[in-house]
């Protein structure tokens, strides 16, 4: 059976790469999203895992960014784990959203993507 994974990430250059990452591994289906908005949407999809990107500057001014969306996913799916990306990460953002309820936290770093796999097999176990 495999686990859906939504991709949340205003990078589209973001949203390839994990996206050709994590589509060519069977136990994986993958959903992306440019907004929190679109993510919440669709949350009826139950997804078994987020990975959402800590800042998520939309089209729009007023589109939410990734603590706000992180505490709406928790209001409709509190058992949801979130993984949150960040470029920026200091450990009062990380404070932040872990109290907000993320399992995890990655920086964007140069090999974020293997921390990711691991991440999520971890988290998905």
């Amino acid at each position: 059976m495999s686990k859906l994974i939504f991709f949340v990430d205003d990078d589209k250059m973001i949203i390839n790469l994990l996206e050709y990452t994590f589509q060519s591994r069977e136990q994986y289906d993958v959903k992306s999203f440019h907004t929190g908005e679109e993510c919440l949407e669709s949350l009826d999809a139950n997804p078994d895992l987020i990975v959402l990107d800590h800042i998520l500057a939309g089209k729009d001014e007023g589109s939410m960014n990734g603590m706000e969306t992180l505490e709406k996913i928790k209001t409709i799916n509190k058992d949801v784990p979130v993984i949150v990306l960040t470029g920026y990460g200091n450990d009062e953002l990380l404070a932040e959203f872990m109290e907000k309820g993320a399992a995890r936290f990655l920086t964007k770093d140069d090999y974020f993507i293997d921390s990711l796999i691991d991440t999520i097999g971890e988290v998905l176990k």
